[in-house]
């Protein structure tokens, strides 16, 4: 720890160990930018694990900070207990689940950078960045510096979105990103304003205990301060009405990027909620925790019901799906969050979200890990392209060859029959999401979110999400069945007949078997093109394994993730 001194006295004391996990990404983010200036481009594919080992390197920063008192930093020499970063059990959690996501999301990316010819110390620079600042955020315990934490986790992530040069798609995915972002965090300013001005103070406790004792003439402000407050944490978490960025950017994204928003960004935001509801603004429970709720129902019903609606021939349709149901995830995740503005107790609903959060991460992040392997060029189709019919005009305009990385559903029809072990996966990651057996941690998460509800009394949200996980049911395993399928031959894959006397020179039998002999043999290539292995570069192989090794684990012993819903975080 070092304490800064002046001729006043104490004026502020760093606990660096406290510090240490966003600060070596932030470190690691910066040093791999100065490399990249200095490296020439056949050894630039060192940036992506360097980037990968300072990613590790943050989350073995969290090890001396388990299992020891709470440590805070950043503090207030008049007031000792109005810290703005607090490491407490909350914190080494959440930042566990981001810089884990993030090193995964770093193996996802080193296949990515390659096939687009992303500019890797742009790329890796910013990746890091974001993630430093997502694990700033739970950690965060005033207003500003969570308004900070939240800008320098987002920012990032409009370049990373757009950073495909020249592709329409991620230019505009980018584009209508980072507008809707900018318009709710301007409004959660303003709400941040209107709190500061009723509370006279930015650091949450402060916050926590001022607002009920504050001037009535500035009841009315506190309550719409509270409201807007919410607004942004609510957009990076895609709850509904905040989600219309969501399929778009998902779809004109890399696809380690589209991931990383989905499970990364969305613990930023779920972690922002959960400190403004919970820690800064427990008084107005009726405020938020009806307006959650009322967002919890609407997310995901909305969520579920456009995945239910995804065609399975339509261009990106598996990456819609993905986004659609991290929506429609999104929705069960609010459930605890309003759920503690009725209980004794909130704590422990808290709890609920970060081991429902903990099982979404793992399994989205296969989910996707697996889309990635489909959606690198030439893998959509087994055998190719070749001679044969047009493909069929996509129905959202978009020009798609047919060997280019289209990423539909029907693209992962006979998945078992190329590659076992990987669609063994993405059913298993399928029905975790899902909630279904075998994918017990799917089950338990849910039924732990459900019991939130249940005992906060909110049984209309509790009915709610139960008829919400039926419909999910039905797209989760139409995706699943159609991994184990028998294959399609490829259409458009000709196959020249072996050469062989000319017609009439034969005898009837002889030709009748040689007409035989050669149909067998095209229907042989044709079935062994369709069964082609799948090929799967190394990191995006470590990527699977590792997500479905540990989604196994969950499912053998969720007591690792749900005793947090037990014990309670905050």
């Amino acid at each position: 720890m070092t304490t800064v001194t002046t001729a006043a006295g104490a004026v502020q004391s760093v606990d660096w160990v406290a510090i240490a996990p966003p600060t070596v990404a932030a470190v690691v983010g910066l040093a791999v930018l100065v490399a990249d200036l200095f490296l020439r481009e056949s050894r630039k594919p060192l940036l992506g694990w360097a980037a990968v080992a300072g990613l590790a390197l943050s989350a073995l920063a969290l090890l001396p900070l388990v299992g020891g008192d709470e440590r805070a930093t950043f503090c207030l020499t008049t007031d000792p207990a109005a810290c703005s970063y607090v490491a407490d059990r909350f914190t080494l959690v959440v930042q566990f689940l981001v810089l884990g996501a993030a090193f995964v999301v770093g193996l996802l990316s080193m296949s990515s950078v390659r096939d687009s010819e992303l500019p890797p110390g742009e790329f890796w620079f910013l990746l890091l960045s974001s993630a430093a600042g997502a694990a700033l955020l739970p950690a965060s315990r005033d207003l500003a510096t969570l308004v900070i934490a939240l800008e320098v986790a987002s920012l990032p992530a409009f370049a990373l979105v757009g950073l495909r040069r020249g592709e329409r798609l991620s230019s505009e995915a980018a584009l209508k990103f980072f507008l809707s972002s900018v318009t709710a965090t301007a409004v959660m300013l303003l709400g941040v304003s209107f709190v500061y001005a009723a509370a006279g103070s930015l650091h949450l406790g402060t916050v926590a205990e001022a607002l009920p004792d504050a001037d009535p003439r500035l009841s009315t402000l506190a309550t719409v301060g509270v409201a807007l407050t919410l607004v942004g944490f609510a957009f990076k978490t895609a709850a509904v009405p905040f989600h219309f960025w969501v399929p778009e950017t998902y779809v004109g994204a890399p696809l380690p990027v589209a991931a990383y928003l989905s499970v990364v960004g969305k613990a930023a935001g779920l972690s922002g909620l959960i400190l403004v509801t919970v820690v800064a603004f427990p008084s107005y429970g009726d405020v938020w925790g009806p307006a959650l709720a009322v967002l919890a129902a609407l997310t995901m019903t909305v969520g579920n019901v456009a995945a239910l609606r995804q065609r399975v021939d339509r261009t990106y349709s598996a990456v819609r799906l993905l986004a659609w149901s991290s929506v429609g995830q999104a929705g069960y995740l609010l459930v605890p969050i309003a759920a503690a503005a009725y209980v004794d107790e909130p704590g422990e609903a808290v709890g609920a979200t970060v081991a429902y959060a903990l099982m979404y991460a793992v399994v989205n992040l296969g989910a996707f890990a697996v889309a990635a392997v489909l959606g690198r060029p030439g893998t959509a189709k087994p055998g190719g392209a070749g001679p044969g019919p047009d493909p069929a005009p996509d129905p959202d305009g978009l020009d798609v060859a047919r060997d280019t990385a289209a990423n539909r559903l029907t693209d992962y029809r006979g998945l078992y029959a190329r590659s076992p072990l990987t669609a063994l996966a993405m059913g298993f990651f399928l029905l975790c999401l899902a909630g279904l057996p075998p994918g017990v941690i799917g089950l338990f998460a849910k039924v732990t979110v459900f019991r939130s509800a249940v005992d906060a009394g909110l049984g209309w949200l509790a009915v709610v999400m139960a008829v919400n996980v039926v419909i999910a049911l039905y797209y989760y395993l139409r995706w699943t069945a159609v991994l184990f399928r028998a294959p399609e031959r490829e259409p458009g894959v000709a196959y020249e007949p072996e050469a062989g006397p000319e017609p009439g020179q034969e005898s009837g039998a002889a030709a009748t078997a040689t007409a035989t002999a050669t149909a067998t043999a095209t229907a042989v290539r044709a079935d062994a093109a369709a069964h082609a292995r799948l090929a799967v570069s190394a990191p995006l192989a470590v990527s699977i394994a590792l997500t479905a090794v540990l989604a196994l684990a969950l499912s053998g012993a969720p007591q690792l993730v749900l005793r947090f819903a037990s014990g309670g975080l905050l």
